[in-house]
């Protein structure tokens, strides 16, 4: 057994792609180490901005040869099918083939020999084909060459038992033979270095200023970080997003600090940390107060022997210049009234359909006050004024040069202008929650707000049949639904739903989602179909962000399934109750035999095509039907009001009285008797159990009782 090294060398790939692509490379060639069942141990991937490196720690030197059976047709089929068979094993002959009976009856097989051989011979190939097959997002031709790669390759080192592996790759103009050579750093270590091993590779590269490892750079990185920040006194502004990129950029990272003018000081924070992050790549750092420090990191692809001062002056005196313009539309953007920018939103499209920005703002107003009622502490007044102006800066200088400010600066122009905190602070939050580790807005306006825009955008893309499928969404609305769950059930809204959803389908008007030429019973369908379609979408969020804390699938279907109800909050409650109702045993107990009734209901309503009622007085009747209608009738009050106070586990508990008498019944009682009148009597009583057993769940939905 011998270690397979594989390093390919080329310009700088993107930061994002180093590592996935690494991991493409090799898983292709372990696909084609298992189709040509060559074993191997321990494979793994790294990357670099320059490199690629695919190792196997154990790869055979040799395949032995191997008999492989084709099965073929079976014993007398006709000759056209038996002629097939032989051409495709390689045979002349069915006396080249064995029978071999099966249950199915007796069949052809050919046993193909496939000879061995060396696997430095086959390994080229495999590592030619991969190259090949990498699927760049985004990739380019060099030269005069017709070949395909992300940046142009430079050097490929190939090394299997410790040789260079013979072989090349073809880039039309040009061949890169396989060697087993590999170079340092660009500037501190360019010479060629001869490898025999994946260990002797990575502290050479080491020795010449190049970690390979990706989480190796990274700790480097967060090493020299917490050593600054010892030495400061400060502390890093975390930006996970920020750190992948860089340890992506760099081979041998050298962490520096730098100074901010304190002219620049005054620009919002978030100013300084995304000017900064976007255009230079700097860390901010933060004081013991929690407010920015004037002083910034960068981590550099070099170490400097001045211990990089010049590296730093030239970075301040960059980073002198972008501040310089930030302040400079920061400046102009605070001589604007805020509210003068909202006309301008007229001039941007919102989506082709949906109308422009403008239209958004005048639906959101209507929609804020919509939904107001429902939310308790508001201010109606101030909510429609943040939906007023909460778009306002998209049209502002510095939202333009840097988009992922949007709603911060509204705050900040808001509150410049003379707007309420709390206007401002909506429209800073009405965004949120912009995924799964965000924080949902907890004041009244804010919350208010970003539920309204979310819905807004959900009934609009679902009324232009622009929904998620698969595992597109380009629209992200997979994440506004989500969204719209956490805003409701984090701060235990009690909302109609499907009323605000038509409410919001209405406020379209005539932008793309309806139109006259429709007819007036279409128009009237429209938006109750919409609302269903949607709720079911919510459901199905609902359903993944439950699943996530642990909440079992089944349980929000049995709870959902006869309910018209489309209170979310509600829906939690009762599937947080059933779940715990069913762990315990008289619960569970119960389940299977409510089950059985439901079912044996359910099918011969199906085939007498006919829905059968709770009944309140028994003819002639045996004494488990009695005890069966006596024990419904003795809990249905209070079960009737412990559903009214939303007390479901309450309610649940109440059914488990049902269990003994519903048993006796079905062990006394013959359901489907050969007398009309019994028969109908006894299915009447099942769904008097029905009847009162899913008004909290479905429990046929229930899997595994």
């Amino acid at each position: 057994m011998s270690e397979f090294l594989l390093e390919i060398l080329c310009e700088e790939i993107p930061a994002s792609l180093q590592q996935p692509m690494a991991e493409e490379l090799l898983q292709l060639i372990i696909k084609q180490l298992d189709e040509r069942k060559i074993a191997y141990q321990h494979p793994k991937a790294y990357s670099t901005p320059r490199r690629l490196v695919a190792v196997f720690e154990q790869i055979p030197t040799e395949i032995a040869a191997q008999i492989e059976e084709k099965k073929g047709p079976r014993v007398g089929a006709d000759d056209k099918a038996i002629q097939g068979f032989l051409k495709g094993a390689g045979l002349t002959s069915l006396d080249q083939c064995q029978q071999q009976e099966t249950p199915k009856g007796i069949f052809w097989i050919a046993q193909i020999r496939k000879e061995g051989g060396k696997i430095a011979d086959l390994l080229p190939i495999i590592i030619a084909q991969a190259v090949q097959q990498v699927n760049w997002p985004k990739s380019m031709r060099f030269g005069d060459q017709q070949f395909r790669w992300i940046r142009p390759l430079r050097h490929i080192l190939a090394v299997f038992d410790g040789k260079a592996l013979p072989g090349f790759i073809t880039l039309s103009a040009r061949q890169i033979t396989f060697t087993n050579k590999t170079v340092g750093h660009r500037f501190m270590a360019p010479a060629e270095m001869t490898v025999q091993s994946w260990k002797e590779c990575q502290e050479k590269l080491r020795n010449a200023y190049v970690v390979v490892d990706t989480a190796e750079r990274r700790q480097k990185i967060e090493n020299q970080i917490a050593a600054l920040e010892r030495k400061t006194g400060h502390h890093l502004k975390q930006d996970i997003g920020l750190l992948n990129e860089v340890v992506g950029l760099v081979e041998w990272p050298v962490v520096l600090v730098g100074d901010i003018d304190k002219d620049f000081m005054e620009l919002p924070p978030e100013v300084l940390a995304t000017s900064m992050r976007v255009h230079q790549k700097f860390f901010s750092l933060l004081d013991k107060n929690g407010k920015t420090a004037p002083h910034f990191l960068t981590v550099a692809n070099i170490q400097a022997s001045d211990s990089g001062e010049a590296i730093i002056k030239g970075n301040q005196r960059v980073l002198r210049a972008r501040l310089s313009d930030a302040r400079f539309f920061y400046q102009q953007d605070c001589k604007i009234p805020f509210a003068d920018n909202i006309a301008q939103t007229k001039n941007i499209l919102f989506y082709q359909g949906l109308g422009t920005v403008y239209q958004k703002t005048e639906r959101l107003q209507s929609l804020v006050q919509k939904i107001s009622q429902h939310i308790p502490g508001l201010n109606a007044a101030d909510a429609v004024r943040a939906a007023q102006l909460c778009k306002a800066d998209l049209v502002s200088k510095m939202v333009r040069e840097f988009p992922e400010l949007q709603g911060i600066m509204g705050d900040y122009y808001a509150r410049v202008h003379g707007e309420k905190v709390e206007i401002g602070q909506a429209i800073r939050e009405h965004y949120a929650p912009l995924g799964p580790n965000d924080q949902c807005p907890r004041q009244p306006i804010s919350l208010l707000l970003a539920l309204a825009d979310k819905i807004d955008t959900l009934v609009g893309f679902w009324g232009i049949n622009q929904k998620p499928t698969g595992s597109k969404d380009p629209f992200a609305l997979r994440r506004q639904a989500l969204g719209v769950i956490r805003l409701i059930l984090e701060n235990n809204l009690r909302l109609p739903l499907r009323d605000i959803m038509h409410f919001a389908y209405w406020g379209y008007g005539e932008v793309g989602v309806w139109s006259e030429k429709s007819s007036v019973t279409d128009k009237a369908h429209q938006p109750k179909l919409l609302a269903n379609q949607l709720l079911e979408f919510l459901v199905d969020r609902l359903k993944v962000s439950l699943k996530e804390q642990g909440v079992r699938h089944d349980l929000i279907t049995a709870v959902f399934a006869n309910q018209q109800d489309d209170d979310l909050l509600l829906l939690v409650r009762k599937i947080k109750a059933l779940q715990e109702f069913i762990t315990k045993a008289d619960g569970s107990s119960l389940l299977v035999t409510a089950k059985r009734a439901g079912n044996i209901l359910a099918i011969e309503e199906k085939k007498d095509n006919k829905t059968y009622q709770p009944l309140s007085k028994l003819g002639k009747a045996m004494p488990a039907e009695q005890q069966l209608l006596d024990q419904l009738t003795k809990i249905k009050p209070s079960f009737q009001q412990h559903l009214q106070a939303e007390k479901f586990g309450d309610s649940l508990s109440l059914l488990i009285q049902l269990r003994k008498p519903l048993d006796q019944f079905f062990d006394d009682v013959v359901v489907n008797s050969q007398v009309a009148e019994e028969r109908l009597q006894r299915l009447q009583l099942l769904a008097g159990v029905r009847d009162l057993v899913t008004k909290v769940a479905d429990l046929s939905k229930v899997e595994g009782i």
